[in-house]
């Protein structure tokens, strides 16, 4: 009888790279979650509403506290449950780029789209967490001077999914004189860049311009569709092989059969 040694058995191909690019995601997606709720919470509990600090010095770059109820860069919905809708949405869509995540993993996958994946993923939920908790734990933001605090867990401004993102990375880098003869924006000075953002609207940003710009081979040879196509011929392979049975040996049958004639 054989035995097995466990410690013998050498890994699965694709154990060590599944691992391997699990924790690549989570490290990618931790950090920049880190990185995005220490800023807000360290503006949100020290700088006044409309505060702002030159970054190191520079003039168009500067930390300028504001908060918004919307989406990135400060657009707001008008729509009384906006804010309930996107939050719902944004959930969702986390949800979905989870088992994205998975599935780009199991493919192997090129780590630079799957970093991609990871920012968009990281931005959306640093924002979700703005949505869901900062209304709970913080209180209001005075319009006109003063800080806030964090408070008792359901003392704060706003109630579950209805807390404000925090925003504070501004660049006005310069203005802009466009003449009257462009169309659309003609005849006015516009400041680049106006909007205020902060790390995890960057982080989908980021994520989506290198999809762009770097990760465009993926879809020309897309795993996904490679592995559909693999199990639809498999599919039509098993088809074929239960409507057209292998046929059966007629030279064997007649020897067999004279074989039992010279017995009898």
């Amino acid at each position: 009888m054989h035995s097995w040694n466990l410690r013998t058995v050498a890994p699965t191909k694709t154990a060590y790279p599944f691992m391997k690019r699990s924790y690549f995601v989570i490290l990618v997606i931790a950090l920049v979650l880190l990185l995005d709720q220490w800023l807000k919470i360290y503006i949100k509990t020290n700088f006044e509403y409309n505060q702002e600090e030159a970054i190191l010095g520079l003039s168009w770059a500067r930390l300028h506290f504001v908060e918004n109820e919307g989406m990135a860069f400060g657009i707001t919905f008008g729509w009384k449950y906006g804010k309930l809708l996107l939050s719902v949405f944004r959930i969702l869509m986390v949800v979905g780029l989870a088992w994205y995540i998975r599935l780009l993993i199991k493919l192997e996958v090129p780590l630079g789209f799957l970093a991609s994946i990871g920012l968009i993923t990281a931005g959306a939920i640093g924002n979700i967490l703005d949505s869901a908790l900062y209304g709970l734990i913080f209180s209001e933001s005075p319009y006109h001077g003063g800080l806030a605090e964090l408070v008792g867990f359901g003392e704060g401004y706003g109630t579950f999914l209805h807390g404000k993102v925090v925003d504070m990375l501004y660049f006005p880098i310069t203005w802009i004189h466009v003449p009257e003869w462009i169309p659309w924006m003609g005849g006015g000075d516009y400041l680049f860049f106006s909007p205020i953002f902060n790390i995890a609207d960057a982080a989908i940003t980021c994520g989506v311009l290198s999809i762009i710009l770097f990760q465009r081979s993926f879809f020309k040879d897309n795993p996904l569709e490679l592995e559909e196509d693999k199990r639809l011929a498999n599919v039509l392979e098993e088809i074929h092989a239960a409507e057209n049975p292998p046929a059966e040996d007629t030279n064997s049958e007649a020897t067999d059969s004279e074989a039992d004639k010279s017995i009898s």
